[in-house]
């Protein structure tokens, strides 16, 4: 009999493992991510575009070779790859390798020249770019007990949850430095002291490993990670695990009917690689340095081209949804430049 027979309890990363990448997981399925929710790269082209432009003076960093990598890290059902593809200059665009890693089947309409690969390849020269997939590598979820122990959270397929043992080991070193749960309330004393209890928290090192096996491929380049995140000085005190369903939020139940998906401790995830030049910054700034702003088209030339108008009014709309505060503007994107300089600088 197997464990989802059983009701067997499992930690929550293998639990979200099997429920979105085992045999008939929810990232298996024909309609992809798109079926489900929305990202950036479904929001407007111009984010293709922005990558496009990155991707571009990843080139001029690397002083244009001969073959440039471009790389895109759970790529759905190509979109953005493809979308990258037809916004690049055609001279850059001819030496362009693109990849499209993804544990899904390859779409049978896929541009011929983009190479599916169920990880990403070796000895990298370009960009690897990893649009909302870190907050997909599944973790383990810690809760404090009763007593101010921070114990995992154990699941069983339908989403009921209970207390299992206590963090130890690499685990618990990576809650005490990058998400401290504090355990009894530090403005009382040992005598009676109330506990902290219920705060939770998501263990992200699975994500640091991960990230710093990606940024490892590269030989030459720059690595951009892109995800909803938070930082030390600013956890969320519950945790922020949470599903998606058909483009509603639902509860995170790991039995491969939603999406299930936690924010990304990026500032960790930056210190994983033990390379120098890693930086933070917001959606907002990165695609404004990258010449997407939102800013609307003059007035003037609704009288004189109103067609060219309504253009670009539209594309302003579309720049102004990718960089809104309280919205996607608010993503966070870890950018690791590996043997040149940082290509992206933030918006003055």
């Amino acid at each position: 009999m197997t464990a989802e027979a059983t009701g067997e309890w499992h930690g929550w990363r293998a639990a979200t493992q099997a429920a979105l990448y085992g045999p008939g997981g929810f990232y298996r399925r024909p309609e992809g991510p798109a079926g489900h929710f929305r990202t950036s790269v479904h929001a407007s082209p111009l984010f293709a575009t922005a990558v496009a432009r990155l991707l571009c003076r990843v080139d001029e960093a690397l002083g244009r070779p001969g073959s440039l990598d471009f790389v895109d890290m759970a790529a759905g059902r190509g979109e953005l790859v493809s979308g990258v593809l037809a916004a690049l200059p055609a001279e850059v665009a001819a030496r362009t390798r693109a990849y499209a890693v993804e544990i899904a089947e390859r779409p049978q309409t896929l541009d011929h020249r983009i190479e599916w690969l169920p990880e990403p390849p070796r000895r990298i020269t370009g960009l690897l770019f990893a649009n909302e997939w870190l907050d997909n590598v599944p973790v383990e979820v810690a809760e404090v007990d009763s007593a101010g122990v921070p114990r995992l959270v154990l699941v069983r397929r339908d989403g009921t949850e209970r207390l299992g043992d206590p963090v130890a080991g690499a685990e618990a070193r990576w809650l005490a430095r990058w998400w401290p749960l504090g355990g009894r309330d530090a403005a009382t004393d040992r005598e009676g002291a109330p506990v902290v209890e219920g705060l939770r928290a998501e263990i992200g090192l699975p994500r640091d490993e991960a990230w710093a096996a990606a940024v490892a491929t590269l030989e030459r380049g720059l690595a951009v990670a892109v995800d909803y995140a938070h930082t030390v000085s600013a956890r969320p005190p519950f945790g922020t695990l949470t599903g998606f369903r058909e483009g509603r939020e639902t509860a995170p139940v790991p039995d491969g009917s939603c999406d299930i998906t936690a924010h990304v401790a990026l500032d960790a995830c930056a210190t994983a690689c033990a390379l120098p030049g890693a930086r933070l910054l917001s959606q907002r700034d990165a695609l404004h340095a990258l010449g997407i702003t939102g800013a609307r088209p003059p007035l003037a030339l609704a009288s004189t081209h109103p067609a060219d108008y309504v253009r670009a009014l539209a594309t302003a709309g579309e720049a102004a949804e990718l960089t809104a505060a309280s919205g996607l503007g608010d993503f966070g994107w870890l950018v690791q430049p590996v043997g040149i300089p940082n290509p992206l600088e933030p918006a003055a």
